[in-house]
């Protein structure tokens, strides 16, 4: 029978697998990356490596996933009463977003997931599936609860996508060619607060009152 202490030290095999996987996959590639070389690095057996975290796709996966997961949208928001509630709210959005997709680690899953696309195309998968579509879902509703305010007017599916273009323009290109540096805290405020009033500037206030809002109707967010 397993102890606390036996489940805890597990834990921290587990997550020191799962760094070295990581580490090996972004140095070297998933393909030309072995089992052997990870449990060498975890300082394991690979037979703790399987018990523990599983094969190599496994170990590949869990490791994008869990880093993808930090793409995912902050759960409090205002209430969307004006456009300067709006403009403010959008901000933060892009603030966050760009601060989190900017940082190396995260690029280097964006990386490793197109390196990857062929051979293993699970990878990029639960790239967009755990990281990217939670990030669009919550833009999406942002939308969507500004359009019920009377504040925008438009799908919300095409709302987000126009934000979310004017945000990142080509920085995200630059940011996986190596070419640019991750932005400053102060740039990266500059480029959140740019693209929220640029895009109230294409979409002005609506002058025809709402729709009503429907209960249950997921396809306003699609």
């Amino acid at each position: 029978m397993s102890t606390p202490k036996d489940t805890d030290d597990s834990a921290a095999v587990r997550e020191r697998i799962l760094t070295a996987a990581f580490e090996a996959f972004v140095e070297h590639g998933y393909a030309a990356t072995s089992t052997l070389e990870i449990a060498t690095r975890a300082r394991v057996s690979k037979r703790e490596l399987y018990a523990l975290v599983g094969n190599k796709q496994t170990m590949l996966i869990t490791a994008i996933g869990r880093r993808a997961k930090r793409l995912q949208e902050p759960c409090k928001m205002p209430t969307l009463r004006d456009r300067g509630t709006l403009a403010q709210v959008l901000t933060a959005f892009g603030i966050q977003t760009v601060r989190e997709v900017s940082d190396p680690d995260v690029v280097a899953v964006f990386r490793l997931a197109i390196a990857e696309a062929v051979q293993a195309p699970e990878v990029a998968r639960t790239l967009d599936t755990v990281g990217r579509e939670a990030s669009r879902a919550a833009l999406r509703h942002i939308m969507s609860e500004s359009r019920a305010a009377g504040l925008l007017a438009g799908r919300p599916a095409e709302l987000a996508e126009q934000f979310a273009g004017l945000l990142w323009r080509d920085l995200m290109i630059s940011l996986l060619l190596g070419v640019t540096e991750r932005p400053s805290a102060g740039a990266t405020e500059a480029r959140a607060r740019d693209a929220a009033v640029a895009f109230l500037r294409l979409h002005p206030l609506p002058t025809t009152k709402p729709p009503r809002r429907r209960t249950k109707d997921r396809s306003d967010d699609r």
